[in-house]
């Protein structure tokens, strides 16, 4: 039973780290970071990679996998907002100057 659960809870994991592709799709589309909170995404990234970390110590390849999985995806978004906002400062400048 705890093999069960604990494949149980991998799976989970893993349909977390599909939660964030929409995110990540839909930013990269839209080539926009509008709606999307730093702090947020950034605080869900230092999350997964303690719990990453966790994992490792804990000899937990569920959380492992899982975790590290959602922090490539949430990364996905995090990184793709800095990127636009970057973009968005530049042109705003270059429009204002």
């Amino acid at each position: 039973m705890k093999q069960i659960v604990a494949i149980i809870f991998g799976l989970g994991l893993i349909g977390n780290a599909l939660l964030f592709v929409p995110q990540a799709l839909a930013v990269w589309r839209k080539k926009s970071s509008e709606g999307i909170s730093l702090v947020t995404f950034g605080g869900f990234n230092i999350l997964q990679a303690l719990g990453v970390v966790h994992g490792l110590y804990q000899n937990d390849w569920s959380l492992v996998i899982g975790l590290g999985a959602s922090f490539v995806t949430c990364g996905t978004v995090t990184g793709l907002t800095i990127l636009y906002r970057g973009r968005e400062r530049k042109l705003a400048k270059q429009a204002a100057g």
